[in-house]
C-alpha cells in the first residue's frame, strides 16, 4: 500500500502527528511529490521549522504564498510537472479577515479591530491559532488555483484542539457568562453598573477594583463586538467543521517506532474516528532496516574490511566495534518491527501502513524530500 492515490484523489491532505516523529518533513515531501506529478501545489504549515524552508530551497517561511523555483528542482536532478508554493499561519490576519467580513458595519468592524482585549485574543490566546487555522484551511480548499493543499499541524496534544476548534469556538462565543456579560454591558457604557442587579453590582465592582473600570469597559466592547459578529461566526464555524469530514480532505498519521508515539497515534487515530474525519492511514518514520548478519568468517571479515579502508586503520582493531555497532542496529530493527506490528495489530491490519527508514542524513534538501516521498507512494527501489 501506498500513499500515492491519497494524494491524486484528495484536495487537501492533513499530516497529524506528535513532535519529533517527521511530520513536518513529510508533509513537505508529499507536496514536492504531487508537484512533480504535476498537480499545484500549496505546502501550509502552522507550526514551521526554519528546516522546511531550508528543504524547500526558501531563506524562510513567510505568511505569504511563496513559490518553489523549478530551477530549484532541476538543480537537483528532479522534474516538476506542476507547481509548489509554501505558506504559514497568520493568526491575527486570517482572524482580522473574519472580522472585516462579518462585522454589521464599517463603525463596528474598527471597533472590534482596535479593541485591546481583541488585539491579545487574536495572536496570543490559547486555541486561536487553531481556529485560524482551520479558518486558513477553509479559505485555501476553496480557491482553484490549488489541485492540492497539504497541511502540517502542531503537535498531537494542540492538534487535537485544532481538531475541534470550530466546536469550542461556537461554545465560547454562545456561552452564559458571555451571554450575562453583554447583558449587563450592552449599551450601558460607565453607567453599567447602576443598571444591573445588587448581585451583579457587587461582583463587577470587585473585579473593577482589581482590573480597573477601564479594563472592564475594554472586555465589553469586545464581547459585545463578537456578539455583532455572532451570527456570521457560527455559520462559518459550521462551515470548517463540516468541511474537515469531507470526502476531500483526507489525514495521515505520521509517528515513529517510538512507543510513546506508538501510542499516541492510536490514541490520535481513535479521535479521527470519534469525530468522522477520513483517517487515510498511518506513516511510520526512522523504522530502522535489518541488517544481515555476515555469513563468512571472522577472518575474512576482517580481510575485506582491509580492503576498503585507509591503511592508517587497523581492521583487526575496528572490527570488534562494528560488530557491537551491526549488533545495536539489528537490536533497533528487531524492536522498530515488533512496534509497527503491534499497531497495525490494534489498529487494523486492513489500515494502510507505510514504512520509512531512518536515514544516515538529516532531510535537508528537494532531492532528500523527493527519497521520502518515493517511500511513500512505492517509487523506491
Amino acid at each position: 500500500m501506498s500513499f500515492a492515490d491519497v494524494l491524486s484523489s484528495h484536495r487537501v491532505v492533513v499530516t497529524v502527528g506528535s513532535g519529533g516523529v517527521g511530520k513536518t518533513t513529510t508533509a513537505a515531501a508529499m507536496a514536492v511529490h504531487a508537484a512533480m506529478q504535476g498537480r499545484k501545489v500549496l505546502c501550509l504549515t502552522i507550526d514551521p521549522a526554519r528546516r522546511l524552508a531550508n528543504s524547500l530551497g526558501l531563506d524562510e517561511m513567510t505568511t505569504s504564498e511563496q513559490d518553489v523555483p523549478d530551477e530549484l528542482f532541476r538543480n537537483h536532478g528532479l522534474e516538476c510537472r506542476g507547481a509548489l508554493s509554501a505558506m504559514m499561519l497568520d493568526t491575527k490576519r486570517t482572524f482580522d479577515a473574519l472580522v472585516e467580513k462579518y462585522a454589521s458595519d464599517e463603525e463596528a468592524r474598527d471597533r472590534i479591530l482596535q479593541n485591546q482585549i481583541y488585539q491579545y485574543v487574536a495572536s496570543s490566546l490559547a486555541g486561536t491559532q487553531e481556529y485560524m487555522a482551520m479558518e486558513k484551511l477553509h479559505e485555501v480548499r476553496k480557491d482553484p488555483k490549488w489541485d492540492l493543499v497539504v497541511l502540517d499541524t502542531p503537535p498531537t496534544a494542540s492538534a487535537i484542539d485544532f481538531l475541534t476548534a470550530p466546536e469550542r469556538l461556537i461554545d465560547a462565543i454562545d456561552s452564559p457568562a458571555m451571554r450575562w456579560f453583554l447583558q449587563v454591558f450592552e449599551g450601558a457604557g460607565k453607567e453599567a453598573f447602576g443598571l444591573v442587579g445588587r448581585g451583579a453590582t457587587v461582583l463587577l465592582k470587585g473585579i473593577g477594583k482589581i482590573t480597573g473600570l477601564e479594563f472592564l469597559e475594554k472586555v465589553a466592547e469586545f464581547v459585545s463586538g463578537i456578539n455583532d459578529l455572532f451570527g456570521g461566526f457560527k455559520e462559518r464555524a459550521e462551515q470548517v467543521s463540516d468541511a474537515l469530514r469531507s470526502p476531500e480532505v483526507a489525514f495521515v498519521l505520521v509517528t515513529s517506532p517510538d512507543p510513546l508515539a506508538i501510542g499516541e497515534a492510536r490514541f490520535f487515530s481513535d479521535k479521527l474516528e470519534a469525530a468522522g474525519m477520513n483517517r487515510e492511514g498511518i506513516i511510520v518514520n526512522q523504522v530502522h532496516t535489518l541488517i544481515d548478519e555476515p555469513d563468512i568468517p571472522v577472518a575474512q571479515q576482517i580481510e575485506a574490511l582491509r580492503a576498503v579502508m585507509p591503511e592508517s586503520i587497523d581492521a583487526t582493531d575496528i572490527h570488534p566495534r562494528m560488530s557491537e555497532a551491526l549488533g545495536a542496529e539489528r537490536t533497533w530493527a528487531v524492536a522498530d518491527r515488533g512496534q509497527v506490528e503491534r499497531l497495525g495489530e490494534e489498529i487494523g491490519n486492513d489500515t494502510r501502513i507505510v514504512e520509512v527508514p531512518a536515514f544516515d542524513e538529516d532531510v535537508h534538501d528537494l532531492a532528500a524530500l523527493a527519497r521520502v516521498a518515493a517511500y511513500l507512494t512505492d517509487d523506491a527501489a
